[in-house]
């Protein structure tokens, strides 16, 4: 591999996140959250699943890491 996990992560996040954005204004728009709290719901899930998924690549290369490093003692 020619680049770091980091690198290839935070590009895949930059590629994957305007199409997440898309998908996710097409069903706010599509009329399917009709009360306000249909709404609060949908962006508490939303905004920090992308989060959530965008750090726990950073705790899967910590724990490959780690792994790697117990192997080769």
């Amino acid at each position: 591999m020619n680049y770091s996990f980091k690198y290839l992560w935070n590009f895949m996040f930059v590629i994957v996140g305007p199409v997440w954005a898309v998908l996710a204004w097409m069903i706010w728009t599509s009329g399917q959250l009709t009360t306000p709290q249909h709404q609060s719901l949908y962006l508490g899930i939303v905004i920090p699943g992308f989060v959530l998924i965008y750090l726990s690549g950073f705790i899967v290369q910590k724990r490959h890491a780690k792994k790697l490093r117990n192997q080769a003692s």
